[in-house]
């Protein structure tokens, strides 16, 4: 054990980098230049987004507003709120878009994002531990879905 232990500004620090990394821009510490989620999205098209892999799969528009519903209440947990019985089922139900429920969609997700960050830079002390591990869940979740993203890509994106 260290007599030294990580300031917490540190933590923040690297988590708010791995976080813009997951989101924003690839390059830093996991993944390459532009295949970031946003990035990644960005380049799909509502068609390609709403085709599945197979009939047992979701589409890149369903990982998308599941990845948006987990934020959601990652946040809302955060924030001390009460998040009660969670829907999960619920939020791989969205599968086809039009052209202008995905441009909705990709929107309400950066403005989700948005509110992680403010989240995640507004916890003064990180008293809890689920604030930590909320923190920490939603870097590996996003991060799993990103990657299956990508994947879907390379056989629906053909």
């Amino acid at each position: 054990m260290t007599a030294n232990p990580v300031p917490i500004e540190q933590i923040r620090a690297s988590l708010l980098t791995l976080l813009d990394e997951t989101f924003e821009k690839g390059s830093v510490a996991y993944l390459d230049r532009g295949t970031s989620l946003f990035e990644t999205l960005e380049g799909v098209n509502a068609e390609t987004a709403s085709r599945a892999v197979s009939p047992s799969r979701s589409s890149i528009a369903a990982h998308a507003d599941h990845i948006r519903f987990y934020l959601d209440v990652a946040q809302r947990s955060m924030r001390g709120e009460a998040v009660g019985e969670i829907d999960w089922k619920s939020s791989w139900r969205l599968q086809k878009v039009t052209p202008g429920e995905w441009e909705e969609l990709k929107g309400h997700l950066r403005q989700t994002y948005k509110g992680v960050l403010a989240a995640v830079k507004g916890q003064d002390a990180w008293d809890r531990p689920q604030d930590v591990t909320d923190s920490l869940a939603i870097l590996a979740h996003s991060a799993y879905h990103l990657g299956a993203i990508r994947q879907a890509l390379g056989t629906v994106g053909k």
